[in-house]
């Protein structure tokens, strides 16, 4: 769980997300973000957050994430017992944006706590204090989750997805994607534009070989690393290749593409960001 700061964290536009997010905000609407992952739905929430001038609170969902997780229990200290807030709970509150993050690694049973606050009601009762939280106009719930890693077993079932409006990210064309590495880690354009043309050609191979593609977190990350100084084929290895995969064939394989697409520029000026 975080909060955002005073300063709006860099995020380049892709469609219309932006104005979309304003007028579920303005119309006190639930959203829900489809996307794989490093595509930049967290850090879109992030800025948007920073934009509205709202507290965030970053839920990442896990199998083990229970109800009391997120609005609350009783404690013990000093030899009496007293309620604490969840982050839901403290969201509600404070009118602030609860974001919760590839929402179907929650239990089923967990995410329907988050049904009354997702309809007309917008209201979160606590049980086990009696309490009835209200939430405001300036409290907004969001949550994401990767298409791709949905099964029978871990799918969002239809009574929860349709309470959401919903938007669909992707990972960016390649002038957009440039600018975003370029952005992030002030190299050249030249190598913004070799990572990115690393990246789509990896990506064409995630339906045969790769569960994920090579997403744009990992070319950042390996952006960053050239630009620190470290040799571009083994910073594409670490940043890119070896996340994808544990298969050792299949990494040898992948860098056989890294090679090709690297190993024809200057790696003088790929270090320096010249």
């Amino acid at each position: 769980m975080n909060k955002t700061n005073n300063n709006i964290p860099y995020y380049q536009s892709q469609n219309s997300e932006i104005e979309l997010f304003e007028h579920a905000y303005n119309n006190q609407l639930p959203m829900l973000i489809k996307g794989p992952t490093g595509c930049g739905k967290t850090r879109f929430i992030q800025h948007m957050a920073a934009k509205l001038g709202r507290p965030l609170y970053t839920i990442s969902c896990h199998d083990d994430l229970t109800a009391a997780d997120l609005v609350g229990r009783h404690l013990i200290g000093d030899g009496e017992t007293y309620w604490h807030d969840g982050p839901l709970s403290k969201a509600v509150r404070e009118g602030a944006i609860c974001y919760l993050d590839e929402i179907v690694e929650a239990r089923k049973d967990t995410t329907v706590v988050l049904h009354p606050l997702s309809d007309d009601r917008r209201i979160l009762p606590i049980e086990r204090t009696g309490e009835v939280l209200h939430a405001p106009p300036e409290f907004m719930l969001v949550v994401s989750y990767n298409p791709g890693y949905q099964n029978l077993l871990k799918g969002m079932k239809p009574s929860t997805r349709q309470r959401f409006i919903s938007t669909r990210f992707d990972y960016p064309d390649i002038d957009t994607e440039t600018t975003i590495v370029q952005k992030e880690t002030n190299v050249d354009k030249g190598l913004a534009t070799q990572l990115i043309e690393l990246a789509h050609a990896l990506r064409v191979l995630k339906d045969h070989d790769l569960e994920e593609s090579a997403s744009t977190r990992l070319l950042v990350y390996a952006a960053t690393l050239i630009k620190s100084g470290f040799d571009p084929i083994e910073a594409c290895r670490a940043a890119i290749i070896e996340p994808l995969s544990d298969e050792e064939e299949t990494v040898e394989a992948l860098m056989e593409v890294v090679r090709a697409k690297m190993e024809t520029s200057s790696n003088g000026d790929q270090r320096n960001g010249n």
